[in-house]
C-alpha cells in the first residue's frame, strides 16, 4: 500500500514538472496573435494582381472622331454629327482601333496621340470631354468616388490583355479629335504595319469592328461625346437668353 502511494505521488510530481517545463518552452499565446496580426496587415484587403518589370507592357490608343460640317451636316445632331476612324488590317482582314506600345520616356497621352497619327495617318489631338473619372483634382486626396468633370482628357477605358508566357498588356484608351481640315498624311505607318484607315459614321463603326471589346469602348466614347456636346449646346443657349 505504501509503495503504491509513493508511485502515485511521484507520477504527480513528474506531471507537474513536465507541464511547467512545456509552459516555459512554449511561446505565450499573445506572441502567436501578434505574429498573425502582422501577417494579416502585410496583405492587401483587396484581391491584388502585381506585374513586375519585364512582365508587362503599356499601350495606348484613341477613338478618333471627326466633325461633319455644313452643308452636309446642317440637320445632323447627336452621333450623326460625327465620324469615327477605324483601321482595316489588311493581312488578317480585321477592323480595329488605333493603338500601340508606349516608347521609353513617353507619357501615355503622348503615346495615344502618336500611335493614332501613325496608324490612321490623320493629325489629331486629345479632345477634352465632360466624363466620369475617379482621378482627384490636383492637391485633393480625400475624394474616393466617381465624379463627372468638365473638359478633361482622362482615359475612358483600360483593357487588360493576357499575352504569352504569363505576360500582360495594359491598354489605355482616350478620346481624340482630328485636326480641323487635316488631310491624310502619306507614309506615316511603321514598316511592319499594313492598315487602311477609314472615317465612317458611328453606326458603321460599331457594326464593322471585329472585336466586341472595341465596340464596347467605341460605344462608351460615343456616349461621352454626345453627352458633352449636348452640355455645350445647352450652355450656349443659356448664354443667349
Amino acid at each position: 500500500m505504501f509503495r503504491v502511494t509513493v508511485t502515485h505521488n511521484a507520477y504527480r510530481v513528474i506531471l507537474i514538472c513536465a507541464r511547467h517545463l512545456v509552459r516555459r518552452l512554449k511561446p505565450p499565446r499573445r506572441f502567436s496573435f501578434v505574429q498573425h496580426f502582422r501577417t494579416a496587415m502585410a496583405a492587401s484587403h483587396y484581391p491584388t494582381t502585381q506585374y513586375l518589370a519585364g512582365n508587362f507592357v503599356l499601350s495606348a490608343g484613341c477613338i478618333l472622331f471627326r466633325r461633319i460640317h455644313p452643308p452636309e451636316s446642317a440637320s445632323r445632331t447627336g452621333a450623326s454629327a460625327f465620324e469615327i476612324c477605324i483601321l482595316h488590317e489588311m493581312t488578317k482582314d480585321e477592323w480595329l482601333l488605333p493603338k500601340g506600345r508606349k516608347d521609353r520616356g513617353e507619357t501615355l497621352e503622348q503615346t495615344a496621340v502618336r500611335e493614332t497619327y501613325e496608324e490612321t495617318s490623320y493629325p489629331c489631338h486629345l479632345w477634352p470631354q465632360r466624363m466620369p473619372t475617379r482621378a482627384p483634382a490636383p492637391g485633393v486626396s480625400n475624394i474616393h468616388r466617381t465624379q463627372i468633370v468638365d473638359d478633361i482628357t482622362e482615359p475612358l477605358a483600360v483593357t487588360v490583355r493576357a499575352l504569352r508566357q504569363g505576360r500582360t498588356k495594359l491598354i489605355f484608351w482616350y478620346i481624340a479629335l482630328a485636326e480641323e481640315g487635316a488631310e491624310k498624311v502619306a507614309r506615316s505607318q511603321m514598316e511592319n504595319e499594313n492598315f487602311e484607315s477609314h472615317f465612317v459614321d458611328t453606326e458603321t463603326a460599331l457594326r464593322r469592328l471585329t472585336f466586341q471589346s472595341d465596340r464596347d469602348i467605341v460605344q462608351q466614347a460615343i456616349d461621352i461625346v454626345i453627352g458633352s456636346n449636348n452640355s455645350e449646346e445647352k450652355a450656349d443657349e443659356g448664354s443667349l437668353l
